[in-house]
């Protein structure tokens, strides 16, 4: 590699990621999307019917496996193998929504997140994977099942509060994640899978989600105890490192930075609910061994 500084630096290396493409992203476009969605969200899942969140859940998984079959090699799939696969996913949806959970959900998501932890630590494997038709049907229950996990969570006592935890609890470790690791992180948790998730990042993103947690408790969850909360603000902010680790790893395999240009300053649908495909199921089942908590 050149030492000459004048030099242009492919735009997927470390070092670009590290320094020169840190301060362009320390925007006000970042800040505009949340300013729109925020509200949308909040009144979607406090004032609105079960169906409208249902709903706003399809589009959400539905933008995101669109993406997600960007990312394979068979980036211009059939007609018939998108309709099959959006199709699978709304039933999949569909039978989280209006059915009782049992312990074949847990089992499954279980055994798919192994194979996820698999997938990332076998590159080889996870090219084979995402270059095959059947990539795109790992999407699919990848993110429906998942990310579904937030209908599941929507019907526990309290599940809109609930809902709200555990996305401002992921949204705080990935928050201030991004800006400690970007601002002063110089270890790189995983170089291999995404050069710029960090030690100091990811200790930075534990402690925001912990404060963010008790933060909850205070504000409008005093029924979830402190000590849980600070448990959760742990066990949420090292799932949700998983969840991001796994999505660069997929993107790393297709050879893309971004999984799609949907969200200004965010990249794409999946990039932001990454960390939440495993923050959701992981919530969900602490709360059903755990709860009620008071």
């Amino acid at each position: 590699m050149s030492n000459d500084p004048t030099a242009p630096k492919p735009s997927f290396s470390p070092e670009s990621a590290g320094q020169q493409g840190r301060s362009h992203r320390f925007t006000l476009e970042r800040v505009y999307p949340a300013l729109l969605f925020a509200p949308l969200f909040y009144l979607v899942v406090r004032y609105a019917p079960p169906i409208a969140f249902f709903a706003l859940i399809v589009v959400v998984a539905g933008l995101a496996l669109w993406e997600f079959t960007k990312m394979t090699e068979h980036s211009s799939p059939s007609l018939s193998s998108l309709l099959i696969s959006f199709t699978s996913l709304v039933l999949i949806l569909t039978l989280l929504q209006w059915t009782t959970h049992d312990g074949l959900t847990g089992f499954f998501t279980l055994l798919l997140i192994g194979l996820l932890i698999f997938l990332m630590f076998a590159p080889g494997r996870l090219r084979q994977m995402i270059s095959h038709p059947l990539g795109m049907l790992f999407g699919v229950f990848y993110i429906g099942l998942c990310l579904g996990h937030l209908l599941l969570i929507r019907k526990l006592e309290s599940g809109d509060l609930l809902i709200f935890f555990v996305i401002l609890v992921t949204w705080a470790a990935d928050t201030a994640g991004y800006y400690v690791g970007a601002s002063i992180g110089t270890r790189a948790i995983a170089p291999r899978l995404s050069p710029k998730k960090t030690i100091e990042g990811f200790m930075a993103g534990m402690i925001f989600s912990m404060l963010m947690a008790v933060l909850c408790h205070f504000w409008f969850l005093p029924s979830l105890s402190i000590v849980h909360c600070l448990v959760l603000g742990i066990l949420l902010s090292c799932v949700g490192l998983l969840g991001d680790l796994a999505e660069s790893a997929f993107k790393r395999s297709a050879g893309i930075k971004d999984s799609g240009s949907l969200i200004p300053g965010h990249g794409g649908f999946l990039d932001r609910i990454d960390s939440l495909l495993l923050t959701a199921p992981t919530f969900y089942y602490y709360m059903l061994t755990f709860g009620p908590l008071a």
